[in-house]
């Protein structure tokens, strides 16, 4: 991995109301410098890989923390991917908290549909295996094919991480459970692809730039804030019916408890819309009904990925 923050910067220009990006097709022979949380080959790094058509450079980082630390230095890296949700297992609460901590942008998100194959060494069959290793979630998401087999499951840190270990070790017995880029990587053969029980599962991933780096983007529809009321009675409806009034679709509200206070809670608000000026008509009218609003980005609506 190359961890050389020698990418093309983005400009720093950015006026009051106006709104910021990263490309989603770099102009640059440069790969983007991206953060990211867990091991080459990791499902983040998958979203990273289309997001800028296989132009980037991944910085692998052991936590979300790190990911938010390393995408904040605009010397060392180009911005950061993080997932925030997905569709079975909900929101990802913690990084909610971070985002809300950090001078991040929100410039974009990607929707990646979450595939788990078995792979193996080389020359490996069905029933050489005895032991299949891969983070719990991902043991989890493959057991109606895995109880077919009397293998030993082993939980481990990483999907990506146990593909990286299985060809270390050159194991004729252990497979993995990782991305079909893992095995790439490393050389393993994917033995049976698709092994996950829901077909329907997609972690969102949002793409964070530093703020003094954001690009204005064209065409946006789509925006990220948060906020929180007085909570006085009927505080919460008011804003709700004035973002439904103003003609804006809200995707997602999700709740968060403000650090500090007594059961008060701030609310992050995912809205799509058609018209941008719309959009800025309606957070105007909400400043007045809240004690606090932050827009953490206003961007294009992701694309789903398989």
């Amino acid at each position: 991995m190359n961890n050389n923050s020698s990418a093309v910067k983005t400009a720093a220009t950015e006026k009051p109301g106006e709104v910021s990006t990263l490309n989603d097709s770099p102009a640059t022979d440069t790969a983007m410098v991206i953060a990211i949380q867990g091991y080459e080959g990791s499902f983040h790094q998958v979203a990273a890989n289309h997001y800028f058509d296989n132009n980037v450079t991944v910085i692998c980082c052991d936590t979300f923390r790190e990911v938010v630390k390393k995408a904040s230095n605009k010397k060392e890296s180009d911005g950061g991917i993080m997932a925030i949700e997905n569709s079975i297992a909900g929101s990802i609460l913690p990084n909610y908290n971070l985002l809300q901590k950090s001078k991040l942008k929100i410039v974009g998100e990607i929707y990646l549909q979450i595939r788990q194959n078995l792979l193996v060494n080389p020359g490996i069959a069905l029933q050489d295996i005895r032991e299949v290793h891969s983070h719990p979630m991902a043991l989890q998401q493959c057991l109606e094919f895995l109880d077919k087999y009397s293998w030993k499951l082993v939980e481990t840190e990483d999907t990506a991480l146990s593909a990286k270990q299985l060809q270390q070790h050159k194991s004729k017995h252990i497979a993995a459970i990782a991305s079909s880029l893992a095995a790439r990587l490393f050389g393993l053969d994917v033995l049976q692809p698709d092994i996950h029980t829901l077909r329907n599962n997609y972690t969102r991933f949002l793409v964070l730039q530093h703020e003094d780096l954001a690009q204005v983007i064209e065409n946006a529809d789509k925006a990220s804030v948060n906020f929180h009321t007085d909570h006085s009675r009927g505080s919460l409806a008011k804003v709700l019916t004035r973002i439904a009034d103003g003609g804006i679709n809200l995707s997602k509200l999700q709740s968060s408890p403000i650090p500090g206070s007594d059961f008060r809670y701030s609310f992050h608000a995912d809205m799509e819309f058609d018209s941008l000026d719309r959009f800025y008509q309606v957070i105007k009218d909400m400043k007045s009904l809240t004690e606090d609003l932050k827009i953490y980005g206003v961007y294009r609506k992701g694309k789903h990925h398989s």
